[in-house]
């Protein structure tokens, strides 16, 4: 598993993505913020609500010079006969990668073994291929993509505001703290 601040390897999958199915590189996505989203398997019960919210949240993360792509075993032709029937994942329009070895959610930490299976897992990647943050729970648990925005935004916030950090719960606009100037007022 890659640890906070280190670089992402490079790795290339088969995506499903506007009714094409098409290499896709991580590498294509430097200079992005890159969202990646594992999940269990397609034809399931909470993975599409996870994905139809993200999808809600997709054009803004691309304002935001964003990228979500989901991650499960599945292949991309599971992925399309998925957005093919199903109207949560209709609204899908982000790369679905495919990880039918478990090559990359080993990488990242959250393959299941025994299983053949992806944990729920979020990662954030900055433009310049760094992990920024990690999420990885039961897969009983649904995510909430508005966190992963808030994240995102946070991220974003400290990367561009070198020396600035943001305290929980933080939202855009909301202040932010400086190391060693904001502790030595409050002795």
């Amino acid at each position: 598993m890659i640890d906070i601040n280190s670089s992402v390897p490079d790795f290339e999958l088969d995506a499903y993505q506007n009714n094409e199915i098409k290499k896709v590189k991580l590498s294509d996505y430097l200079g992005k913020w890159v969202i990646l989203i594992f999940y269990p398997a397609d034809f399931t019960f909470v993975c599409p609500t996870e994905l139809e919210d993200a999808a809600a949240y997709y054009g803004e993360i691309k304002k935001m010079n964003g990228e979500i792509m989901s991650i499960s075993t599945d292949t991309a032709f599971v992925h399309k006969a998925w957005h093919d029937n199903s109207p949560a994942i209709s609204k899908v329009t982000y790369p679905m990668l495919a990880d039918p070895t478990g090559k990359v959610a080993r990488i990242f930490g959250t393959y299941i073994e025994d299983e053949g299976l992806s944990l729920r897992g979020t990662f954030i990647i900055s433009p310049e291929g760094l992990l920024k943050t990690i999420e990885i729970h039961d897969n009983n648990i649904g995510r909430s993509a508005r966190e992963m925005l808030r994240k995102l935004q946070a991220a974003r916030f400290v990367h561009e505001h070198g020396g600035d950090v943001c305290p929980a719960s933080w939202e855009p606009g909301d202040d932010t703290l400086k190391p060693g100037v904001d502790l030595i007022g409050k002795i």
